[in-house]
């Protein structure tokens, strides 16, 4: 029988990725919608990891299945490292990243290019049937602030975030690209070559 990893997520655009940099892996791959999970989760921890393992345990306690969970985030080293955990959530967990965006780059008004250094972090927790240990491993990308909201691909703060190295914002460029060099997709791999070292995916 197909083995089922169920991904704690309900961001769309999240789960897009996902699947893409997982595509070689044999598992039927659920968003918590598609696993018919409803769960209020707070996420109360203090860092990327606490958060990402308290989403992965609150939906583990719902399905038989290897849940993998991330808590990911921007942070700004101007700004003391904020948004930091509270990406999702900062100015309110309503707002439009269109404003979010606009705000990081307002508040870094006539900052010079050497301090607007920026990286995006995500950490990835995995929840396995019949084990008790949690694992956890993290992805970083590093790159700073730029000056204006560009690009169309990706989604979330993509469209600030600057990658001196390839002259453009994450989100212009193309999503294999981006799933090659970005914090989620340096986690993922790494949770998919350690789930593979402990003999869970088979």
């Amino acid at each position: 029988m197909k083995q089922k990893i169920v991904f704690a997520t309900g961001n769309e655009g999240k789960m897009r990725e996902v699947r893409m940099i997982l595509k070689d892996v044999d598992a039927e791959l659920l968003s918590m919608k598609e696993a018919g999970i409803k769960v209020d989760i707070v996420e109360d921890g203090t860092t990327f990891e606490e958060n990402a393992i308290i989403k992965a345990k609150a939906v583990a306690k719902q399905i038989d299945a290897i849940v993998l969970a991330d808590d990911s985030g921007l942070e700004v080293d101007y700004l003391n490292k904020e948004p930091g955990i509270y990406s999702s959530r900062y100015m309110g967990e309503d707002t439009s990243y269109e404003i979010k965006n606009r705000e990081i780059i307002h508040r870094l008004e006539g900052v010079e290019d050497a301090k607007r250094t920026a990286r995006f972090v995500s950490a990835i927790a995995a929840v396995v049937p019949g084990r008790e240990e949690v694992f956890t491993v993290r992805g970083i990308v590093e790159g700073q602030i730029g000056y204006e909201i560009k690009g169309e691909n990706g989604f979330g703060y993509d469209p600030i975030f600057y990658l001196p190295e390839y002259g453009c914002t994450s989100a212009e460029i193309p999503p294999e690209k981006k799933n090659e060099i970005s914090h989620r997709g340096k986690a993922l791999r790494e949770m998919k070559a350690l789930l593979e070292k402990e003999n869970i995916l088979r």
